[in-house]
């Protein structure tokens, strides 16, 4: 099995968990456009000025996903 990983968008200010909320929406139907084989995506608040929305791909993925979505960071998914 390849390695996962984590791709993050940051969202950040009183409108961050808002703003990663929707932003999961445009993830989940970027994974049905492209027939992506993983489903796993999701937001989360860090803080009141500061929230998350992530989708995980498998690693022969990840370049293809990164170059159309522009995330700000990646990590490997545990």
């Amino acid at each position: 099995m390849s390695r996962r990983i984590k791709l993050i968008w940051d969202f950040k200010g009183p409108a961050g968990t808002k703003t990663a909320e929707h932003h999961e929406i445009h993830l989940k139907e970027f994974i049905e456009a492209e027939k992506l084989p993983l489903n796993i995506t999701g937001f989360e608040t860090l803080h009141e000025m500061h929230a998350i929305a992530f989708m995980v791909v498998e690693e022969e993925n990840m370049i293809a996903v990164r170059d159309a979505l522009k995330p700000h960071r990646g990590e490997v998914w545990e």
